[in-house]
């Protein structure tokens, strides 16, 4: 059992296509069982919210896994007939999401952010004036946006790390 670094139970929003695409330019994947389980134990993550650009039966095998993995997944919504032509940019539900959670206080703990784009600067920031931030986790280190670099590096990580790599690689068999 790993040690959290808290014992806040803090809440997960993850840009899933930029996890996938930051992680594959380096040549890895994330297994999203291991992932899962990190969050949890060195974050203290209780709940983790998956977003995906929009549905399709195709990936469904990958949607099934996610949520087997304990990931809550939300879904970029699209007109069924402009689905295959749009980018599955997340960027504003993920933004909406937080938002709404503080709101309605019904967030749990501190905000963890896994993507690298610079999109959630002013987001990251409000919620460290708010006290409500715990950390942004950038799957690539290349393309982690320099938005973040004055927040402090005790403010981020970077999943491309030998040692959390090793932890939520996807084990090749």
């Amino acid at each position: 059992m790993h040690q959290t670094e808290d014992k806040q139970q803090n809440t997960a929003f993850i840009d899933g296509q930029n996890l996938y695409l930051g992680t594959k330019e380096d040549g890895w994947a994330v297994d999203h069982k291991r992932f899962r389980i990190y969050l949890k134990d060195k974050y203290g993550v209780l709940e983790a919210y998956y977003f995906l650009g929009f549905i399709s039966e195709k990936e469904q095998h990958l949607y099934d896994k996610l949520g087997e993995a304990g990931f809550m997944l939300i879904h970029k919504e699209h007109l069924p007939t402009l689905r295959g032509a749009k980018k599955g940019n997340v960027d504003s539900d993920i933004i909406f999401e937080v938002m709404k959670k503080l709101i309605d206080r019904e967030l749990i703990g501190k905000v963890l952010i896994v993507s690298g784009d610079g999109d959630y600067k002013k987001l990251a920031d409000y919620l460290i004036h708010k006290g409500v931030f715990k950390k942004i986790l950038f799957p690539n280190k290349r393309f982690a946006s320099s938005l973040y670099m004055d927040l402090g590096r005790e403010m981020f990580d970077y999943l491309g790390e030998t040692d959390i790599r090793a932890k939520i690689a996807y084990a090749h068999t």
